[in-house]
């Protein structure tokens, strides 16, 4: 079968190679891949400029949904045919204080699939049963290879602060990551206000017309201060949730933010920013990093898009060949699109 693997360390290193079907493990299920979604990290990981831990050569990929063709011999929970769905994280070592603790996501042992173990940009995909999910009916396998990104933003905002009905959120970047976080933001009771910039026009107009955003800002042609000053009463926002990465977004962020307010950092910059951190102090910010997501962020993502609390149609707009994979990265990168599939090869 034709996979896309990150063969070396360093930059580039990555191209598609024919690589021999995997096969199935007596406590894993095989799976055959629909499609894949491209995340940030997979950039990072072409880029060579990720602080997860990778072991070329590996197959990348980490954000799909398929079928089950074939269950190993201790499985009972899965059977052919499923709908299913994977959680990004193969192994911990479930002894650790966060492992303990349920936060198997920072687990200092965690090994993931696309990084270190074999994922989901090729046909098929052997992955343990019970990093396994299945797919409620009524949601169809091109939506369900969302639900990784999704059950990040659900860690981000349930695990990670706290959004009460009348709350104002600011969301910052309105990619397919923010306007997963917008969504929640409103189904929580909030007053949304997502921020972006010139090239973001159209995912500003989407999130309005499609979801429902109270405030669209361009922050290159408008004055946030000022919308945010109007929409608080001068109080300043609840909740950031920073979906880009930005340096500039980040220090927005801290500007607007109230004392004592919420502030997630969701999107990873990929390399060393600088902030003012005396804000966080003179503010007694509650600032949190949010990483990956934990298992029941995935049963949460799943429940939200089943009952209808999430819509994720308007994201899935681009989809393109696995062998097409440079062409998709430029172009995630160059942000032509919200979110970007690969296909993989057809038997």
């Amino acid at each position: 079968m034709k996979a896309l693997v990150k063969y070396d360390y360093g930059p580039g290193n990555m191209e598609i190679r024919d690589v021999p079907e995997p096969e199935c493990k007596k406590d894993h299920v095989k799976i055959k891949i629909h499609q894949c979604g491209i995340c940030g990290s997979d950039l990072h990981i072409y880029q060579s400029d990720i602080a997860i831990s990778i072991k070329p050569p590996v197959i990348t990929g980490h954000e799909f949904s398929g079928v089950i063709v074939e269950v190993g011999e201790n499985v009972k929970d899965f059977k052919v045919g499923d709908r299913v769905v994977s959680e990004a994280g193969d192994c911990f070592c479930e002894n650790c204080d966060c492992c303990n603790d349920g936060y198997t996501n920072i687990c200092p042992e965690r090994k993931s699939f696309g990084y270190w173990f074999n994922g989901g940009f090729a046909s098929y995909a052997v992955i343990p049963a019970k990093r396994v999910h299945k797919i409620p009916d009524n949601i169809s396998l091109d939506l369900a290879a969302l639900t990784e990104p999704l059950a990040c933003v659900c860690h981000a905002i349930y695990d990670m602060c706290y959004i009460r009905a009348g709350d104002v959120v600011l969301i910052t970047g309105p990619g397919a990551i923010g306007l997963m976080a917008l969504q929640i933001a409103k189904a929580e009771g909030a007053t949304t206000i997502i921020t972006g910039i010139d090239s973001d026009e159209t995912r500003l107009k989407l999130a309005k017309d499609e979801f429902g955003a109270d405030y669209i800002v361009n922050v290159q042609k408008e004055n946030l201060q000022n919308i945010i000053d109007k929409a608080t009463n001068l109080r300043g926002v609840d909740v950031v949730l920073e979906c880009s990465g930005s340096e500039a977004a980040i220090d927005n962020g801290l500007q607007m933010i109230k004392k004592r307010g919420y502030f997630v950092q969701i999107g990873l910059p990929g390399k060393k920013i600088l902030f003012d951190i005396e804000k966080i102090c003179y503010k007694e910010l509650n600032f949190r990093g949010a990483m990956a997501s934990r298992n029941h962020s995935w049963k949460k993502a799943l429940y939200m898009m089943s009952s209808g609390l999430i819509k994720l149609e308007k994201l899935v707009d681009v989809k393109l060949p696995l062998t097409q994979w440079e062409q998709a990265f430029v172009r995630f990168k160059n942000q032509d699109g919200i979110k970007f599939f690969l296909i993989p090869e057809n038997d």
